[in-house]
Order: structure tokens, then C-alpha cells, then sequence
């Protein structure tokens, strides 16, 4: 027995609730930009993910005209810092609607670290950062769906298995339903079935 949700016939609000609650968990795009006036911000965005693989495009939406939403467009670029578990309360602490005139960095006391190739700062005690000039936007009815090439990737040595990031020392914040967030995950390793092996896999 199911029970069926019409987004039709229910407040956006209630839908969106629901729909987080189920679309997990969702990686957090920790995006530090900064507006034309030089003040750097900082925000957790849960709608994040790559968007392409050559060129490598990185997304994240902004639900409404968010602060880092109008940086990006007035300055052309962001970055998008990993948030980890040992900084849950800085990362939480974020996603406060300090006005435009306040930058989080200096709210929640975490030190800025100048970025490579682009002019926003990253987030020094993250360990990783994808400098990211951006491709376009799209809107979709509330929300502007942001689209950043990444230019550059830093990542630090002890977050690193020989050249590969490894998942035991990122520790990565998810987000889940309601004010809910996950931990880093346990982890399970498994290859992908070439066809040619498949017979005899799945009865």
C-alpha cells in the first residue's frame, strides 16, 4: 500500500518538505563567492552535483535570488568548498540570512584562503575547493539552476590515497529531510558487471 502525493493539489511548501526528504542524501556545495563590492560570502547549497564531464561543470540551484546567486552573476565565478563533518556547526551556521553587507567568513570566525583562479576566497579548513568560473544560469520557476566550469581543483595532501581523494579523510556533510543532516557514510566497494561476464550473476 502506497500513499499518493499530487504536487498539484498540495502548498508548494509541503511538497518541497516532502520532496527533501526522499531525494537524500544530497552532497552540500559550501559556496564562497564574493559580491561587487568585495564582501566575501559564504552558503550551504543542498541541490549540488556535476553536471559535465568535458568540459567539467559543476551545479548548484539557488532557491530565490540568494546572496551567492547575485555574486556569481556580478562577478563571474565562486567556488565550491567540500563541507566536512569537523565543521558541521560552521557549515550549519552558513545557511543564516546575514545581510548582504556581512560576510559569513568573519560571522562564524573561518579563515579565508585566496583561491587560484578566481577572485572569491576558499574556505582555508576545507579540504577541498573547486574554483569555478561561470558557464550560464537557467531559471526554473523559483529557483536559478547555477552552472560553473571548474578551473581548478585544490585539495589537501591528507585528505588525499596517492592522487585520489579519499572518502575516509573528506568526512562529507549530507543533507536529509527537515533539519536533518548526515554523516560521512559507511562505505562498500563494488565493480561494475561488463556484459560479457553478466550470465549467471542474476539467476
Amino acid at each position: 500500500m502506497r500513499r499518493d502525493f499530487d504536487p498539484d493539489h498540495m502548498p508548494v511548501r509541503a511538497f518541497y518538505k516532502l520532496m527533501t526528504a526522499v531525494v537524500v542524501p544530497r552532497p552540500i556545495a559550501w559556496v564562497s563567492s564574493v559580491s561587487a563590492a568585495g564582501v566575501d560570502n559564504l552558503a550551504p547549497h543542498s541541490f549540488f552535483t556535476v553536471a559535465c564531464v568535458d568540459p567539467p561543470i559543476a551545479q548548484f540551484t539557488s532557491v530565490g535570488r540568494k546572496d551567492s546567486l547575485r555574486n556569481v552573476e556580478a562577478t563571474g565565478d565562486f567556488v565550491v568548498n567540500l563541507a566536512p563533518e569537523p565543521l558541521f556547526q560552521q557549515v550549519n551556521a552558513t545557511g543564516t540570512n546575514f545581510p548582504p553587507e556581512v560576510s559569513e567568513f568573519d560571522a562564524v570566525g573561518l579563515e579565508r584562503e585566496p583561491s587560484l583562479k578566481v577572485k572569491a576566497s576558499r574556505v582555508a579548513a576545507s579540504p577541498v575547493a573547486l574554483e569555478c568560473a561561470l558557464h550560464s544560469t537557467i531559471r526554473l520557476g523559483d529557483s536559478v539552476l547555477v552552472l560553473g566550469r571548474v578551473v581548478h581543483a585544490a585539495i589537501r595532501e591528507d585528505a588525499l590515497d596517492g592522487d585520489h581523494p579519499d572518502i575516509a579523510k573528506l568526512l562529507p556533510l549530507s543533507r536529509l529531510g527537515r533539519n536533518q543532516w548526515g554523516d560521512p557514510p559507511p562505505v562498500r566497494a563494488i565493480d561494475r558487471i561488463p556484459y560479457d561476464q553478466w550470465p549467471g550473476h542474476f539467476g
